[in-house]
């Protein structure tokens, strides 16, 4: 049991109430009560059922479907906490979805990553923390401290307790952005290193035009930030197989999985595909997928973060 000067209270929007209470149990406090309704104007109005006055205060939110839901959910929260006397509050968010769009890269459109970065700011938010953000400049959007954890460690144990001999395999990135993210696994595993160079076609289409490095007769790790329709994952796998690839094993960060995501999974000649709890994948969807998706989780990364902000111990401990 923590000893708190202020307390440390813990609460959680509507879009991963489980991770939460993970988090929680790993801290060995009780999840905060609040409620969220929604009005028949389909206004949101959320209210804390406890006092807040000069705590200490997290709220975990990921931005999952609805996203707008979400963060609108999230502001609410924090304008609430900040207004019931809190002394600090911080948005603990896995999955910041709008780190994807992190540029201008199109006439006439908005830097969403940005834009909702402020929105956090204004509505009172002191500490933002996340996880395996798509963009990592993301960081550079927000005036107020940022931890931005990562599932490196969590992934890279997991694939070494699923393959033993992990070292003989090879890290495969889906495309040279990655291989930053890719190279830190395969250190870790002490295996090869090798990377796919593709082109973006459109926002749901992928072509994979060659593979850098030798795959051939070997143990394959593809890694990558999330999932969202899988389009890249098919590209990846494929191509792997295409260069003579042993057992393929895939592992991110954000297992959004939309669309057709499921069924091509389900299909993909794949060992599995692994996602950390970031997003709450349901179970009908891990049914559907034949067995191939598992969750891995981050709840007591996310917990020894929060335990080192409220005491003001290094955050960046947890990546050694």
């Amino acid at each position: 049991m923590l000893t708190n000067n202020p307390p440390l209270l813990v609460f959680s929007g509507q879009s991963n109430c489980t991770l939460a209470e993970e988090i929680c149990t790993e801290l060995g406090i009780p999840l905060g009560k609040s409620q969220t309704e929604k009005f028949s104007n389909d206004n949101l109005v959320v209210r804390f059922s406890e006092s807040l006055r000069e705590a200490d205060v997290f709220i975990v939110q990921s931005f999952t479907t609805p996203v707008s839901d979400s963060i609108m959910e999230l502001l609410l929260m924090i304008d609430a906490a900040k207004s019931a006397s809190a002394a600090r509050v911080t948005a603990v968010v896995p999955y910041y979805s709008y780190a994807r769009s992190d540029k201008k890269d199109e006439p006439r459109i908005s830097i969403a990553g940005r834009l909702v970065a402020d929105l956090l700011q204004a509505s009172g938010a002191d500490r933002f923390l996340t996880m395996t953000l798509h963009s990592p400049q993301v960081h550079g959007f927000f005036k107020i401290p940022v931890d931005h954890l990562s599932a490196t460690v969590v992934i890279s144990n997991h694939i070494k307790s699923v393959v033993p001999n992990a070292h003989e395999g090879v890290v495969l990135a889906p495309d040279a952005g990655d291989i930053k993210r890719a190279s830190a696994i395969a250190r870790r595993l002490d295996a090869g290193l090798a990377f796919i160079d593709k082109r973006r076609t459109s926002d749901t289409t992928v072509n994979a035009r060659a593979l850098i490095g030798d795959v051939r007769g070997k143990n394959v790790f593809i890694v990558d930030d999330e999932i969202a329709t899988a389009g890249s994952l098919v590209e990846a796998v494929n191509l792997a197989k295409e260069m003579g690839a042993a057992d393929v094993y895939v592992a991110v960060t954000h297992g959004v999985y939309t669309g057709p995501a499921v069924e091509r999974i389900r299909d993909l000649d794949v060992v599995e595909v692994c996602s950390t709890n970031t997003v709450l994948v349901p179970k009908g969807k891990i049914e559907g997928s034949n067995g191939k998706l598992r969750t891995l989780s981050v709840a007591p990364l996310f917990a020894q973060a929060i335990r080192n902000i409220h005491t003001g111990a290094s955050v960046s401990t947890l990546f050694e």
